[in-house]
């Protein structure tokens, strides 16, 4: 058992390792989170777990900036985690290389535009019921821009928010601020 919880934990620090190479840039948390998870390559605890495990180790160097009430780390490699992965590339499969790759191909240029998403989810036992939560943030200013937390019953249901915000944020964005900002009648 101890073999395959290693073997697991050096496959998902090499995914990381080669999803921020291939970046060519330093990821945010939340970035790498938004391929990780969107992917079912690990939980949102593991990814946590292995990220700070990489940079005690020395593969990932974690430089966190604060910007109001929001501090982001942003993670780059390091020389050693540059010569790892240089060593291990090609134990990551061939369908996930190419996978990270088409990832970082059509998401590149958001990432760079500095308008950073993220959705997150928890399961709550005691109600029985899931969490989400997804966000969208001004990565240059580094402040928060909305956050929108809602509960649902079922998998199923954080699966749909969490695509449908994906796949159209910032539309929902404007489309959110809009709506509160444009003027209404009150009826008293």
């Amino acid at each position: 058992m101890a073999i395959t919880i290693e073997y697991k934990d050096a496959e998902n620090k090499l995914l990381i390792l080669y999803l921020i190479n291939m970046m060519d840039m330093a990821m945010s948390r939340s970035q790498i989170t938004d391929f990780i998870i969107e992917k079912d390559f690990m939980n949102h605890f593991t990814l946590g777990q292995v990220l700070s495990d990489m940079v005690e180790r020395g593969f990932l160097h974690g430089d966190t900036e604060e910007a109001g009430d929001i501090s982001i780390t942003k993670y780059s490699l390091t020389e050693d985690g540059i010569s790892h992965l240089d060593l291990l590339e090609e134990q990551i499969p061939r369908p996930v290389r190419s996978l990270i790759d088409r990832y970082v191909e059509d998401n590149r240029g958001k990432i760079l535009r500095g308008l950073e998403k993220s959705t997150n989810h928890f399961y709550d036992a005691e109600s029985d019921d899931f969490t989400v939560k997804c966000g969208v943030y001004d990565d240059k200013r580094g402040t928060r821009l909305m956050e929108i937390i809602v509960h649902v019953a079922t998998r199923e249901q954080v699966k749909q928010i969490q695509a449908n915000w994906n796949a159209n944020y910032s539309a929902i964005y404007g489309r959110v601020l809009a709506l509160l900002t444009e003027a209404t009648e009150c009826n008293e």
